[in-house]
This record gives structure tokens, C-alpha cells and sequence, in this order.
């Protein structure tokens, strides 16, 4: 059965001041899959994050949520179904779990579902349950972008877009965090776009990914067909 396709960004142009972060862009994202956005630093891997969330000033080009066009807006963005967690484990240090928690269930008006929606993110982040009433400032690290990820989930979104999302953590929680967003995608059918450096563990998770270089997408695949053609060290070692 074809999987139905979310969101769609053609020909996208995004410049910061006179820099072409991205410079003609194209990638769709299908419902329940785990898309990986690869590339070296400056390729434009997080301006595409940005550019869906309303957060890159896109020049040209179009974004379509099924197939819809639409310009993004960041509020408007999250009640379609789309979700984004930036890069650096930014939880709100002086208020509890359960408070970054709240926050992240805004949109949902019902007080009765905002507690449903904790309860349903609980069950899959169980360590976060005992440390409801604690400063989220006092969490370690793998804790801090549990919860970030946690929060995103809330408004229980379609799309899930997850910035270096194993950045400054120890491998153990790496890996902890990478089965995490496999059990996301598995037990929730969320489709997730993830930036990220770690490719070894990326990789394993992935369904399909895009490989980015200065700000244009030079290939697009199944991970193993991907790394048989050598474009990742022609990309990363700049021959390309």
C-alpha cells in the first residue's frame, strides 16, 4: 500500500544576509517514515528543519502539507501536525517536567486532554514519570532531550522534526535516545525528519535520507544504496 506523502518542500531558496543557506532545495517526507537529513556543516541540513517550521526566511519555492500549499508560520505549523525540537535540549531550566510538558500542550485548548496527552508521553519516557515535579534544569543531559522530545510529542504530530538530536550526549545515552525516536516512529506511526551528525547510529534508524551540500540536494535513498556509492565521503571531505 503507498504511504501517503505529508509534506513536500520544491525548489526552496532560503538566503541570511547575502549567504544562500539553501539554494534550490527539494525533499517530501511520507507518513510513518524516518527521513535523514545528511551533509556537512553549512549544507543547509537544519535551515530545511527551519524553513518548514517558519523559522528561515524562504525567498521561492513551495512547501505543501498534502499536498496543499501553504507558507509556514510557526503556531499555524503545529496545528497541521507538525512538530520540531532544536538542536541544544531546550527545556524551560526553572520550571518542572510536568510544567515543559504543559507548555508543549498549548494548542490543546481541553484540560482533560492536555492530561491525557502527558499520560500517553509518560508511557514512553517512564524515567521522566519520577521526576515530575523536579526543575528540568536539574535533569542530566539524556534527561533534558527526553523531555525535549516528550514535549514535541504533545500535540501528537504527524511530523516530528528532531535537530541533532544526540548533540553533547555520552554514547550510551546516544544510543538510548536513537531507540527512543525507532520506538516514536514504530509505536506512534510519526513520521520523523532528523538532522544529525552521529551517521552510524542515524543510519540504523533510517528509512530514507537525503544527502545535502552547500545548501542543494545531491542525492536521495535507501541508506545502504547511499554508502555503496561513496557520495557521503565525497560530500564530507569536500571532492564533490
Amino acid at each position: 500500500m503507498k504511504k501517503e506523502t505529508l509534506l513536500t518542500l520544491t525548489d526552496i531558496h532560503v538566503h541570511y544576509g547575502g549567504v544562500k543557506a539553501l539554494d534550490g532545495a527539494s525533499v517530501s517526507i511520507d507518513e510513518g517514515e524516518v527521513v535523514a537529513l545528511m551533509g556537512p556543516n553549512g549544507a543547509g541540513k537544519s535551515t530545511i528543519l527551519k524553513a518548514i517550521f517558519g523559522l528561515a526566511p524562504i525567498e521561492s519555492g513551495t512547501v505543501a502539507w498534502e499536498a496543499q500549499a501553504f507558507k509556514p508560520v510557526s503556531h499555524e505549523v503545529v496545528h497541521r501536525g507538525i512538530s520540531f525540537v532544536p538542536q541544544g535540549r531546550r527545556v524551560f531550566r526553572h520550571l518542572t517536567v510536568a510544567e515543559n510538558l504543559e507548555i508543549g500542550g498549548w494548542a490543546i485548548s481541553s484540560a482533560k486532554e492536555r492530561k491525557e496527552r502527558i499520560e500517553n508521553v509518560l508511557e514512553l519516557f517512564p524515567a521522566l514519570r519520577a521526576k515530575l515535579k523536579a526543575k528540568s534544569g536539574s535533569l542530566s543531559g539524556g534527561q533534558q532531550q527526553m523531555l525535549a522530545i516528550a514535549r514535541g510529542l504533545m500535540t501528537d504530530p504527524k511530523v516530528l522534526l528532531l535537530d541533532e538530536p544526540s548533540l553533547g550526549l555520552a554514547p550510551k545515552i546516544v544510543k538510548e535516545v536513537f531507540a527512543k525516536i525507532k520506538e516514536i516512529n514504530e509505536r506512534r506511526r510519526t513520521a520523523v525528519v532528523v538532522v544529525e551528525h552521529n551517521l552510524a547510529s542515524l543510519l540504523e534508524i533510517t528509512h530514507r535520507a537525503y544527502v545535502l551540500d552547500k545548501g542543494r540536494v545531491v542525492a536521495q535513498g535507501e541508506p545502504k544504496q547511499l554508502l555503496a556509492t561513496g557520495i557521503l565521503e565525497k560530500v564530507f571531505l569536500g571532492k564533490l
